[in-house]
């Protein structure tokens, strides 16, 4: 990796690329500098810390720390992505936007272009508003701020800067290096490491403190922490053990992504000879290569938002007191429990089965390879073609689906054998970081190459 991008640097095309994607990306972290007006800072981040493990918490985790200290960019990316799934989903369930999608060409792209834009910032409006009224609902707007001016001044504020956000991933896209969007998220996410590693050195801190004594639920309630705050406080202790665990988990987490990234199936595909005059075409081999993973994190991401979000509203209504049946039914679908990582498991699985179905498709697979002249060696064209595709198919995503849970839910049994949940999104992080990383450096190989053909055909 590190030297491709010394030989992609060596090349003054890709350098240029690569030097104005840098300029983005610190334009990226100076906008998740600049706070938002009218907003008490240090309270909404206690009391995001709070709900560090509802859907704010992926936000948050998402946005590089930006959600939880109302930067410019707190929206960062997350509207813009929840658009662009939807207009995915709806181009499957819409004629006229399938039509679209495969018959209208170059032009039909910019249309859907243009479409999941409007849309992002219809997102980002609700977004806005939703994150405005959580701030007045829990009193975390600066003294005076109430009012139709400070409302509007937050919200309209958060919109352009998501909107901003969207403009600088389209950026990086034409004139940069690999996928605009993905890098902003890639560098969102990445920035949060100091802050990890700094958490870490605070949760041993606080372990030792506890187990000195010197840090109690009674010390820090009398000390001004309210209720949620201390216990918040007190669970982010992490023994020394735990943290060499998590090191030697992290990067053995790495280690399975990087080899689950590149796996793939690859069906045989043989094509017939035919005469066309005197010449003979046709006859070679091929595959039909099939990646165990093909839908990427997004069944993580939408598995986590909806098993959180009967949680994440209780957090907003206000959590139940202890030794009440509300208490009991809050704790048993917190996302600590047993029941929410059971939950969570399967609906990553179904959520892997529904998107490798949209971007699969064996018929139209098995159509294209007859209108070739092509053929699975020892099945008939057809349907036996399409049943076999289909076999194969249910069992790589199966195999895809099961190494999704199984990264999403380690972080969560980490976290809830050393007692900090902090960890618990970590699984996700690490996914996309490491597809991130090795897209964009098969993006620069790819361009490599291309300048190298092109510098020999001349």
């Amino acid at each position: 990796m590190i030297q491709t991008i010394r030989k992609a640097w060596g090349i003054p095309e890709l350098r240029k690329k690569i030097i104005f994607t840098l300029l983005i990306l610190l334009i990226f972290r100076i906008g998740n500098a600049i706070t938002v007006p009218y907003v008490n800072v240090s309270a909404l981040k206690a009391q995001l810390d709070v709900m560090g493990a509802t859907i704010l918490g992926l936000y948050n985790v998402m946005s590089g720390g930006a959600f939880a200290t109302a930067t410019v960019f707190a929206l960062s990316i997350q509207p813009y992505i929840n658009s662009s799934i939807i207009i995915q989903l709806l181009t499957v369930a819409i004629p006229a936007l399938e039509r679209l999608a495969k018959e209208g060409g170059e032009e039909g792209k910019k249309k859907i272009q243009s479409i999941t834009r409007y849309a992002t910032i219809a997102i980002a409006v609700l977004q806005a508003i939703g994150y405005y009224v959580m701030m007045q609902r829990y009193n975390l707007l600066a003294p005076g701020a109430d009012g139709i001016w400070p409302a509007l001044v937050i919200i309209v504020t958060l919109i352009a800067g998501s909107s901003f956000v969207m403009w600088m991933g389209e950026q990086v896209t034409e004139f940069g290096v690999g996928n605009g969007i993905s890098i902003i998220l890639f560098a969102g996410i990445l920035s949060r490491l100091p802050s990890m590693v700094g958490g870490m050195v605070d949760g041993v801190q606080t372990w030792s403190a506890k187990r000195a004594g010197t840090l109690t639920l009674e010390g820090l309630t009398s000390a001004g922490y309210s209720q949620a705050q201390a216990e918040a406080t007190l669970n982010s202790a992490i023994a020394p053990w735990a943290v060499v665990l998590l090191i030697i988990g992290m990067l053995a987490l790495i280690v399975f992504i990087v080899f689950i990234n590149d796996a793939e199936r690859r069906i045989p595909v043989q094509y017939a000879k035919r005469q066309v005059g005197r010449k003979m075409y046709g006859g070679q081999s091929t595959n039909l290569p099939m990646k165990v993973n093909m839908s990427g994190v997004l069944p993580v991401i939408f598995a986590q938002s909806i098993a959180s979000l009967p949680i994440t509203v209780w957090s907003f209504i206000g959590i139940p007191q202890e030794g009440t049946v509300s208490r009991s039914i809050y704790d048993a679908i917190d996302t600590k429990s047993i029941v929410y990582m059971v939950v969570y498991f399967i609906m990553i699985i179904g959520f892997s089965y529904f998107y490798s179905s949209i971007q699969f498709n064996p018929v139209e697979i098995a159509n294209n390879l007859k209108k070739q002249g092509g053929f699975i060696p020892g099945f008939r064209p057809g349907k036996p073609t399409v049943d076999f595709i289909k076999r194969v198919l249910n069992k790589i995503t199966m195999f895809g689906a099961i190494y999704l849970g199984i990264v999403a839910i380690c972080p969560l049994i980490v976290g809830k054998i050393v007692g900090n949940q902090s960890v618990s999104i970590g699984g996700t992080s690490v996914i996309i970081v490491v597809g991130v990383a090795l897209e964009t450096v098969k993006a620069l190989e790819s361009q490599m190459l291309m300048r190298q053909y092109k510098g020999f055909l001349e």
